[in-house]
């Protein structure tokens, strides 16, 4: 994304927060002494919950804007506002999540690698020492107890 194109996001998104904080709650049109019996609904109730996140931050540093309205019609407007509320931070629940998968580990190729390489290594070592008989008889013994070993491991989980 180019800087131009960042700086008119960043715009879109400063003017969509001063407009969704015209119809905060603790705003004028909820006012009884202005509006009497005006009160914040079902629908008020769901943007005010949307909102919430935004009127949370710019309430830190003004007493006119507030999170919750206190002139509503009672459960209609709480009801509102709670879904509001879990469609904007997300209420612990999240349907559109992936799950990964976990991988299922094949563990006769697993003790086959590691056979493989216990096995290289004997023969790097033979190398370096006398190829007699008895050692080559000590290197079968010890490449069969692993391999036994391994897959006992591998048969408990």
């Amino acid at each position: 994304m180019s800087m131009s194109k960042r700086y008119i996001a960043l715009g879109l998104v400063l003017v969509m927060a001063l407009l969704s904080l015209s119809c905060a709650p603790g705003n004028e049109r909820w006012d009884q002494e202005i509006n009497p019996e005006h009160k914040a609904g079902f629908w008020a109730g769901v943007w005010h919950g949307l909102i919430i996140v935004i009127t949370f931050i710019v309430s830190l540093f003004t007493s006119d804007v507030g999170l919750y309205e206190i002139n509503n019609t009672g459960w209609p407007y709480n009801l509102g506002f709670l879904i509001g509320l879990f469609s904007s931070v997300g209420g612990g629940i999240r349907i559109g999540r992936r799950r990964r998968k976990r991988r299922k580990y094949d563990w006769d190729e697993i003790s086959d690698m590691i056979e493989e390489r216990v096995h290289k290594g004997v023969e790097a070592w033979l190398d370096e020492t006398e190829k007699e008989e008895e050692w080559q008889e000590i290197a079968k013994k010890i490449e069969e107890k692993i391999k036994k070993a391994l897959k006992e491991w591998a048969e408990k989980e």
